[in-house]
């Protein structure tokens, strides 16, 4: 019957393919594994090859692994090496020739194994091969005879034992040297010879190697023992530095293979690493809980610095004195350092949560105390609506109460005693409601001058209020007695402004009226006439209000004139300071016996200085043989820009020798344009000349009368008037003294 699993490839890999299940599969199923596959399939141990080449048997259940091969594995290989029953004819053997076969097949078993050895075979010398050719026989009735396969198996492996076969011949090696032996037909199959050697080669195989890691497990035993004499070989020692002090040992002489005294050299040094390394760790171990106890005797502080906690560890005696603190590093003991400060924080951290937790059970319990005095104050009617702190602090400013809540967090004594003002205010809203709905039905209204006995008898003919405690009534009535008079002033002051209103609308008709107009010297008697039948006029009530306002208006012109007449003796005095003169100006200044501006006094210096420069130019254009240069387009058009200002300055006097008039009128110029005051330099007189020290004074004192009517107009004029309606309480309109001002 045809297998139903087929072979693939994929990526060089074989795989199985079920063309009736469409499965696939990696491992090869048990109906195409041969006899020797199955018998290897159903054992545990499995064959494997390491990364280097060596074979290896896990095993599939307990999970061991080993280099031997198992015996298992063994018994199972032999079995499968033992070959089936084949149902053809016994060959004949030639020597240096092939086998010929008989084509009636004969049945061989291993029960009468001996009784068929004769009759099978007949080898002679003489008799032709298939291929012809004649080669030498051998006759069979001295073939050596076994009563089992076995024991022709054994027979033949021991042929192989004698003739000393080695595991790496090949069959056709094996054959020539052993096919003249007796013992070479103990087998009669050419494949159960073949297969018997094949055992033989991995039995041989495995013996060799057994013996080898025997070999090499003993050399092992006796390098090290040999190296553990010399003490000089540490775990950094290297290959070439130690062979001379060991190549005249015999156990190094024992191996003649150089590679392998170096591979267990550095077997021996590797176990030399791992114990060093287990030796430090060790003492580092050690040196790192000695160096906590050394940190715990210094006592450090939280906020401790590296710095100078690692000079209080390297001047601790201790420290330098054991020798195992040396296998630490700076990092080591940083780490250290670290370790430590962190469980001081942990710690410096509870403690001060703990505090704080403290701190905020002792404050809660101080508050719970002091609202209970509160509440005893309450009950004892010293707290009640509209109560003082002034009132209750004397009463509780030795109780111990209070003075545990101060300088607390949270909420103060003051603003809890504020909370139950506040809790009395509520319950006093309720009370004054009932207040209010009794004066509502006797129509009783509260006047400035009613008094508290009156209030209290009328509450007490009522029986929503004849019950109430006569301290509430007279709170009550104090806070409705100072809404009234609040009420009251506001109603005075309403009016106060609308008769200011009034006045400063007389003041503008009076101010603009035009014929004829009103003037400084107007009378009231004279305007009052043209004034009567204004309705502005009629508004105000008294003849002195009105009159008030027309004085307003007398002053105010009165203040103008004055104004003018400053800021036109200003100016006069502050052209004569720039030098501009005015002919009308200078007859009134005479006229009003003013005296003339002083001549500047640096003025001759200036002229001689320029005049000094003038002849320095001239003398070097002279030397030169040139002529001075025409006066430029850029100058002639400046001097006929300046003209007018040159003019004025010759007049004045202001002439230079040998200049150009243009040139002379651009100096006057920026002379007369200089910076003035504080930023003009000191020539060595000490101070100001008499004439700067008058204009300096007449001009401060000038600007000092004049800066505040200044500053008043122009409050005056920026101020706009407000519309304010009657019934608005607490606003005022107007300047000072109520009027208000208009633009001129």
């Amino acid at each position: 019957m045809a297998s139903v699993w087929s072979q693939a490839e994929s990526n060089g890999r074989t795989y199985y393919y079920n063309t009736v299940t469409k499965a696939t599969q990696w491992t090869k199923p048990e109906e195409l594994m041969t006899a020797s596959e199955r018998a290897l399939a159903n054992q545990p141990w499995k064959q494997h090859t390491s990364p280097d080449g060596r074979p290896y048997w896990y095993h599939s259940e307990t999970k061991a692994t080993t280099w031997e091969v198992p015996e298992v594995y063994k018994n199972a290989l032999a079995q499968n090496s033992q070959p089936s029953k084949p149902q053809t004819q016994a060959p004949q053997f030639v020597a240096g020739g092939t086998s010929s076969f008989s084509s009636q097949p004969q049945q061989r078993d291993r029960e009468d194994y001996g009784e068929r050895i004769g009759q099978d075979r007949q080898i002679g010398y003489g008799q032709m091969d298939i291929n012809g050719t004649r080669g030498a026989t051998f006759d069979t009735q001295n073939d050596p005879h076994y009563a089992t396969f076995e024991e022709g198996e054994a027979a033949f492996i021991s042929l192989l034992r004698r003739q000393k076969v080695q595991p790496d011949w090949s069959w056709e090696q094996t054959m020539r040297a052993t096919i003249k032996d007796p013992q070479y037909r103990a087998l009669k199959d050419p494949k159960d010879r073949k297969a018997a050697f094949e055992k033989y080669a991995v039995e041989v195989r495995l013996q060799e190697k057994d013996r080898a890691k025997e070999r090499l497990a003993k050399l092992r035993t006796d390098f090290g023992t040999m190296l553990r004499r010399h003490p000089e070989i540490k775990h950094y020692t290297r290959w070439k530095t130690a062979r001379p002090m060991i190549e005249g040992e015999t156990i190094f002489r024992s191996t003649n293979d150089d590679t392998e005294r170096k591979q267990l050299f550095e077997e021996y040094i590797i176990e030399l690493k791992k114990t060093h390394i287990e030796r430090e760790a060790v003492t580092r171990k050690s040196a790192m809980d000695e160096l906590v106890h050394i940190l715990k005797g210094l006592n450090l502080e939280p906020y401790t610095r590296w710095a100078e906690a690692h000079d209080m560890i390297q001047s601790d005696d201790k420290f330098k004195e054991d020798t195992k603190f040396q296998t630490l590093s700076k990092s080591d003991i940083l780490t250290a350092f670290e370790n430590h400060i962190k469980s001081l924080e942990r710690t410096f951290n509870d403690e001060r949560q703990h505090e704080k937790n403290t701190k905020v059970r002792r404050e809660r319990q101080n508050r719970d105390r002091f609202l209970d005095l509160l509440s005893e104050l309450r009950a004892a009617g010293k707290i009640k609506a509209g109560a003082k702190w002034m009132n209750v602090h004397p009463i509780i400013k030795d109780d111990p109460r209070y003075t545990n809540m101060l300088g607390q967090t949270g909420s103060t004594p003051l603003d809890l005693f504020w909370d139950v003002v506040e809790e009395e205010e509520r319950a006093l809203r309720l009370v004054r409601n009932d207040v209010y709905d009794v004066l509502e039905d006797k129509r009783y209204e509260i006047t400035p001058k009613t008094t508290p006995q009156e209030f209290v008898s009328l509450m007490s003919t009522d029986r929503r209020t004849a019950t109430l405690p006569p301290e509430t009534l007279d709170l009550i009535f104090a806070r409705l007695h100072e809404k009234v008079v609040r009420r009251s002033e506001d109603d005075k002051h309403a009016s106060e402004r609308h008769q200011r209103r009034a006045i400063d609308a007389l003041r503008s008709k009076i101010k603009h009226l035009s014929s004829p107009p009103v003037t400084a010297s107007t009378t009231w008697e004279n305007i009052r006439p043209q004034l009567a039948h204004l309705p502005e006029f009629t508004t105000l009530e008294s003849d002195d209000l009105r009159k008030q306002a027309f004085e307003k208006v007398i002053r105010r012109l009165r203040e103008k004139e004055e104004d003018t007449a400053e800021r036109t003796a200003d100016r006069g005095k502050r052209d004569r300071r720039n030098g501009h003169y005015d002919p009308r100006e200078r007859d009134h200044h005479r006229e009003r016996g003013g005296r003339t501006p002083e001549p500047d006094i640096y003025e001759a210096e200036r002229r001689k200085a320029m005049a000094d420069r003038e002849r320095q130019y001239n003398h070097k254009a002279g030397a030169t043989g040139l002529s001075p240069p025409p006066p430029s387009a850029r100058s002639r058009d400046r001097s006929e820009r300046l003209g007018s200002r040159g003019d004025r300055a010759e007049r004045r006097g202001y002439r230079y020798p040998d200049a150009d008039p243009g040139e002379d009128r651009e100096r006057e110029r920026l002379y007369a344009t200089r910076p003035r005051g504080e930023r003009e330099l000191d020539y060595g007189g000490g101070s100001a000349s008499g004439g700067r020290r008058r204009r300096t004074s007449e001009a401060s004192e000038a600007s000092a009368r004049k800066r505040p009517r200044r500053e008043e107009r122009r409050r005056e004029k920026t101020k706009t008037p407000e519309v304010v309606k009657a019934e608005d309480v607490g606003l005022r309109s107007g300047s000072e003294e109520g009027e208000m001002v208009e633009d001129d």
